[in-house]
């Protein structure tokens, strides 16, 4: 059976994205943050979006300005398998993506059926809370950075049900970000 993992970055006070979807606060293009995205990059997971950030991510990967910044993390993200789940995606244009329209919960699930098929999100936090809701995320990597915002998105934007998880395991980089494992308790 294949695992779930959810790889996302976060403020101290737990946004995803600032004012107006705003993720420049994030962007990491050296140091070991930048070797972490490329080993996760080059890790032969199925990668997992939602439209908005497959739509983010599909303008910037196989730009030249990635490949000439992140060659490496480039290189894994165009390469990779993806799915995008959208009702109102009529194409996806980025190489090896194919567009699920139907019930997420259910579509994971059978995903997750395929042996050593592991599958991870990135970004796209209303299908993180849809599939914690259900149960179906495996570990959770949560990059911490060392800032604040004053407004934004939440990442478990909307969850009904408390979410507890149990740690698994940390890494401190030297830019102070941390990185925080965490699985279901």
């Amino acid at each position: 059976m294949g695992r779930l993992t959810t790889f996302n970055f976060t403020t101290l006070n737990g946004y995803f994205k600032g004012p107006q979807d705003d993720i420049s606060w994030s962007m990491h293009k050296q140091g070991e943050e930048n070797d972490y995205a490329s080993e996760g990059a080059n890790s032969a997971s199925t990668l997992i979006f939602g439209r908005v950030t497959y739509q983010m991510m599909a303008a910037y990967w196989p730009s030249a300005d990635a490949l000439k910044n992140n060659p490496e993390v480039a290189q894994g993200m165009n390469n990779s398998e993806k799915i995008v789940f959208s009702r109102t995606l009529k194409k996806a244009d980025w190489n090896n993506t194919r567009i699920i329209k139907n019930n997420i919960v259910e579509e994971i699930k059978k995903l997750k059926e395929v042996p050593g098929k592991n599958l991870t999100i990135l970004g796209s936090g209303s299908i993180i809370s849809q599939l914690a809701e259900a149960g179906l995320i495996d570990e959770y990597q949560i990059m911490l950075y060392p800032l604040a915002l004053g407004d934004g998105t939440p990442l478990f934007k909307g969850i009904q049900h408390p979410l507890n998880l149990a740690l698994t395991g940390s890494r401190v980089f030297k830019s102070g970000s941390v990185l925080l494992s965490y699985r279901r308790a």
